[in-house]
């Protein structure tokens, strides 16, 4: 038996009923070669024996997990797409594969990526170029190292067809993608409910919701009481994760209502960017023509999108408490924006005010200067624990300007981390590890053109020194 003592499947999505899934096959793929493997996160799922040929059974072919679904099933949803109502979305090529739970109980999903067509697809084939597959891997490994709460990307297998692309060179190479998300409810599966005026099941998935993910609530509150506290938990989750986005200089690209889930969790990546400065103007989809999901407009976008999840709740809640509850997410987010920057720099807290007023004059630096996200921040770990070690960083000069002075000042009044690890050798180095669009495309070149994994495997092992160094072992 390949599987551990720890593993824990579960088929618990399929409990909410038909209304909210469709049972599908995966495609029948002409070949199978395993090219990522997350061995880290199966030895947490109890799948960390499998062998590769029986991974492949189950990842690729998506033989079921035993004790868990016996078919995938494609999620319904609506959502906004660039704030535009679509009615016809839903899982186009992907599915829920299967759910198991981690060592501390929590639910967890094995969702696909490029699995193949369901009722959803309308006129896309269900696929997943190997190109898309690969900026998955690095943008979910690069996240989790800056401490963002992500998906994982689990598996990644090619699967021999060649797809035709408008956005890039064709014909092009394909793959399946599987990820672990905490969950694939999104702000969409609500949108859809709530289309349909179905207030039965709008009040069955929130007691599904709160049972099963947000456990500090009472599922068995009646659906008026417990919309609110639903809605107020659920921004205080997004507003983290939006700002765990800007301390990790990190543009999603495409912030649509049925990418934004539940439970705060980062997912879907397509046209993802790592901010090389800090640019409120930065975006990452050439489709963005206005601007609306630029870099500094995400946290706004987010709190567009949970507007539409407090519309959906007024079917079977009044409308003062979900008023009420989502003007928490601004005050969350403007703490959380605090915390999460302080979190990267490996400084404590020095209250509310101090905290504020120092992010706002690190920002500002920032802004003006141009100078580098990732190095900035890197250089001062530790806030004047690191003055030595930004002196001698290949950009100091940036620090010798008078617009760092209110930086330099402001810092004097944070203590450093307990947990802060200046001694790993991560921090022994001159510069950080990055991600910016050049060094996606290096990683990507040879992969295209001589089938060369070594820059990609590279990438993850320096990921992996940084994620050590900054301790995000979640």
């Amino acid at each position: 038996m390949p599987f551990s003592e720890t593993y824990r499947p579960e088929a618990l999505h399929d409990r909410l009923g038909a209304e909210f899934y469709d049972p599908v096959e995966a495609a029948d793929f002409p070949k199978h070669v395993l090219r990522h493997r997350n061995q880290r996160q199966a030895e947490r799922l109890g799948l960390g024996k499998l062998t590769d040929a029986e991974w492949i059974a189950h990842f690729g072919r998506f033989q079921p997990l035993p004790g868990s679904f016996p078919q995938p099933l494609a999620l319904r949803y609506h959502g906004h797409q660039f704030r535009h109502y679509n009615p016809d979305l839903g899982d186009g090529r992907g599915f829920l594969f299967a759910q198991l739970r981690d060592a501390d109980g929590r639910l967890l999903d094995l969702g696909t990526k490029g699995s193949g067509q369901t009722p959803w697809s309308r006129r896309g084939d269900g696929r997943l170029t190997l190109k898309g597959g690969v900026r998955e891997i690095l943008a979910t490994e690069m996240l989790e190292a800056a401490g963002v709460n992500t998906s994982k990307s689990f598996s990644l297998i090619e699967t021999g067809e060649k797809l035709m692309r408008g956005d890039e060179p064709s014909p092009t190479r394909s793959s399946v993608l599987v990820r672990l998300s905490h969950s694939h409810i999104r702000i969409g599966t609500f949108q859809r409910l709530a289309y349909f005026e179905d207030k039965a099941s709008l009040a069955h998935l929130l007691a599904h919701s709160v049972t099963h993910y947000l456990p500090d609530l009472d599922p068995q509150a009646p659906p008026e009481r417990l919309a609110p506290l639903f809605l107020a938990e659920v921004c205080r989750r997004v507003a983290q994760m939006g700002a765990q986005w800007m301390a990790a200089g990190f543009v999603h690209g495409v912030l649509n209502s049925d990418n934004i889930n539940i439970t705060g969790e980062s997912f879907d990546y397509g046209p993802w960017r790592f901010a090389p400065t800090f640019d409120p103007a930065l975006t990452a989809a050439y489709f963005d023509e206005t601007g609306l999901y630029a870099f500094g407009r995400q946290p706004g976008a987010l709190m567009w999108n949970l507007g539409r999840l407090a519309e959906c709740l007024l079917l079977i809640a009044p409308r003062e408490p979900l008023e009420e509850a989502l003007a928490t997410f601004e005050p969350a987010v403007q703490e959380a924006f605090a915390a999460a920057f302080l979190r990267r720099l490996g400084l404590t807290s020095a209250g509310t005010q101090a905290d504020a007023s120092f992010v706002s004059a690190l920002v500002g630096f920032m802004v003006s200067t141009r100078a580098p996200f990732e190095q900035t921040l890197f250089d001062w770990r530790g806030g004047l624990a690191s003055q030595e070690r930004a002196a001698r960083s290949p950009d100091a000069e940036f620090y010798a300007q008078g617009a760092f002075e209110p930086v330099f000042a402001a810092m004097a009044a944070f203590a450093s981390a307990a947990d802060l690890r200046l001694d790993h050798p991560y921090f022994e180095r001159r510069v950080p590890c990055s991600m910016v669009i050049d060094e996606v495309e290096a990683i990507w070149a040879p992969i295209a053109e001589a089938d060369d994994w070594s820059r990609f495997e590279d990438k993850l092992r320096d990921i992996a020194l940084m994620r050590e160094a900054y301790g995000e072992e979640a």
